[in-house]
């Protein structure tokens, strides 16, 4: 057996049992991906995968534990990779990030600027996803570090710190009647067309929660996952916008816009920064992690990676 044939196996089964798709997301023949399977299937001595014919149908009992397998291996393969270039190159490599368009766009900058002064030579990638998206690149090993709103205590294979609070703030072109009001109420916004964030990022839930309570139904005018299509629609006045504060902290006069807290309405919502459960971080991966949060030290993500303490909240 050999790891061409774990790969295989393990692609196999994201791709839902699609051996065309399997084969070109891995560059290779899709007879060649058959005939490994094959192989490793006759080594081991037990099926996999139920088949139909030529086609997997689904994963059998037995290959439900050699998936697990499968998965500590490529995994710890994955840490190999990193102790070579910790050691190796110390100060140089890639840095993969997963994260939302609001944490991207706003929050990142300022901790991906002191990385790269750090570590010149470290090259850092920046995925953008839903939160959920953020949670299976994380899974995937695509990359070591995600940081998201939602999604990311659902998996026990993640372990996930809190990283900062932050709340909702109303947005409204500056001759808007409620751009007066200092302290808006439901109310006030249920009897508005809203421009909100898509239901599943960016503490959405909260706000729908809030006007459930409340027993209010308002008008959803749009709905997206980027703050700043958010702001762009109420400029237009669409209606009544509804993002994260840090999206609004640099928007002065000049925009336009007239923005005022939400905290009293929707409570606080707390961005979490995670990592695979067993991963081998590199020394700048420790270092980027401090710039996210003053509460973050190696120390601290040391004893959650090692499963050492409980209390991690804020």
């Amino acid at each position: 057996m050999n790891l061409h044939q774990f790969r295989f196996v393990q692609e196999a089964v994201r791709r839902n049992l699609n051996l065309t798709e399997t084969a070109k997301a891995l560059f290779t023949s899709q007879p060649g991906i058959s005939k490994a399977i094959l192989e490793l299937e006759e080594e081991l001595g037990v099926d996999i995968f139920a088949r139909h014919g030529k086609r997997l149908r689904r994963v059998t009992e037995p290959g439900l534990e050699v998936l697990k397998s499968i998965e500590i291996i490529m995994r710890e393969v994955a840490n190999l990779k990193r102790i070579g270039e910790q050691f190796s190159k110390q100060d140089a490599g890639t840095l993969s990030i997963a994260t939302t368009h609001t944490q991207a766009r706003y929050f990142l900058p300022g901790p991906v600027g002191q990385l790269r002064k750090r570590f010149p030579k470290v090259q850092v990638v920046l995925h953008q996803g839903m939160p959920e998206q953020v949670a299976r690149m994380l899974l995937d090993d695509v990359v070591e570090i995600g940081l998201a709103t939602e999604a990311l205590t659902d998996y026990d294979e993640l372990v996930t710190l809190p990283c900062y609070e932050w709340q909702h703030v109303m947005v409204v072109p500056a001759g808007h009647p409620l751009a007066a009001v200092e302290r808006p109420t439901l109310e006030q916004l249920a009897a508005e067309p809203l421009v909100l964030y898509h239901r599943t990022v960016s503490g959405r839930t909260r706000i729908d929660q809030a006007f459930a309570r409340a027993r209010l139904k308002p008008t959803l005018a749009l709905e997206a996952i980027d703050s700043d299509v958010i702001k762009t629609y109420v400029k237009l006045g669409m209606g009544v916008g509804i993002v994260a504060e840090l999206a609004m902290r640099d928007d002065g006069p000049e925009s336009g816009l007239v923005w005022r807290p939400l905290g009293h309405l929707f409570g606080a919502n707390v961005t979490r920064v995670a990592f695979r459960r067993g991963a081998y971080l590199r020394q700048f991966v420790y270092a980027f992690a401090e710039q996210l949060s003053d509460r973050l030290s190696s120390n601290l993500i040391q004893r959650a990676m090692n499963g050492n303490g409980t209390d991690y909240e804020m």
